[in-house]
């Protein structure tokens, strides 16, 4: 009940409910002066009151004013009815609107959403679930990654919820700064501006930037000619479709083994991914053999606070602040390859603690 009135209030009918209840008010308020004033000032005013609100109520009731059995007080008494049975019809038909016009499921799904964005930090925003943003969307699901969707087609983010189950979304442009503030940009850990417009994807991408300068944002781009532009923009990351594209069919003829253990690393059952993954500040000092290895996680690099990589690691490699470890991790186990960078005291594998 406190969810219809919060849409209720909401709605445009609110204002004119609220002014219907004005004049009922009003008309109370004259109807109890107006029956004082008949009574020579001589009956009690809570008298007059309850007359009033006999009269506009239509109960019925024998007049408690005395003055109002003349013809000026039945006259009065008319005018009165009149205008309380006019505000009180104003008022019953304008809720009644409401509810007749107003789809009641719909709002009520559009706050729930709104209460589900308020509370997401760390988040992705999805900007366009095209084809290329339906993958990003399902890459983003099996990595267990929190995300909004964003696109302006009601249609497109209906079919993405139908196929997906997935219901964080908000319908609107992404190019509009209120529309990406409604989707958490102040508190997201990235942006995906991948329409099928360049130029919308560069002003998206602009846009984010101002919004939250610390945000990373990922652009989608089909005219090579517009890579630098949208960089200039803000964007962190430009993908060509086309480009990769032709670079996955080359390589599919060119390295076929190559590509094939990759397509098989995403298809296994525990979702296998490269990902990245920083050193926290309480865990310099660790040493890479006291992270393990296992099925959880397998480091491939370290990306140091210089921007050198350093492949296959050997143990004594000590980690630093702000380094960036590279490492073929499920989902759960990247969970736990960040749990053990947080601890301060570095989880010692088993040859370690004999």
């Amino acid at each position: 009940m406190f969810t219809v009135l919060q849409i209720f209030r909401e709605s445009p009918y609110y204002a004119k409910f609220m002014g219907g209840l004005l004049f009922l008010a009003a008309v109370h308020a004259v109807g109890t002066v107006g029956y004082l004033a008949l009574s020579g000032w001589r009956a009690p005013w809570m008298d007059a009151l309850y007359m009033t609100f006999n009269v506009v109520t239509t109960l019925g009731f024998s007049e408690t004013v005395e003055a109002a059995k003349g013809t000026a007080g039945r006259l009065y008494t008319m005018a009165v009815a009149f205008l309380g049975i006019a505000g009180t019809w104003y008022l019953f038909s304008t809720f009644t609107a409401f509810i007749l016009e107003t789809n009641l499921n719909q709002a009520y799904r559009r706050r729930r959403m709104e209460s589900t964005l308020s509370a997401l930090a760390g988040h992705y925003i999805v900007c366009g679930i095209g084809r290329v943003g339906g993958y990003v969307a399902d890459e983003l699901l099996k990595t267990r990654r929190d995300f909004v969707v964003v696109d302006i087609d009601a249609a497109a983010l209906a079919a993405h919820e139908e196929r997906t189950g997935h219901h964080p979304q908000l319908q609107g442009d992404a190019a509009d700064d209120g529309v990406l503030a409604r989707a958490g940009i102040a508190r997201a850990a990235g942006v995906f501006a991948v329409t099928s417009d360049d130029s919308r994807n560069l002003v998206i991408s602009l846009s984010a930037k101002q919004l939250n300068p610390l945000v990373r944002v990922v652009a989608r781009v089909h005219d090579r000619g517009n890579v630098e532009k949208t960089r200039r923009a803000g964007a962190d990351e430009i993908v060509s479709p086309d480009f990769t594209g032709g670079m996955r069919i080359a390589s599919a003829m060119l390295r076929p083994n190559a590509v094939h253990v990759m397509d098989m690393m995403l298809h296994t059952e525990e979702n296998l991914r490269v990902e990245e993954v920083a050193v926290p500040a309480g865990a310099a000092g660790t040493t890479v053999g006291a992270l393990g290895r296992g099925r959880e996680w397998l480091l491939v690099a370290i990306r140091d606070g210089r921007s050198q990589w350093h492949f296959n690691p050997v143990p004594e490699t000590a980690l630093a602040a702000g380094d960036t470890i590279v490492a073929i991790v499920s989902p759960e186990g990247r969970r736990l390859l960040e749990a053990a960078l947080a601890s301060r005291e570095p989880r010692m594998n088993a040859d370690e603690r004999r």
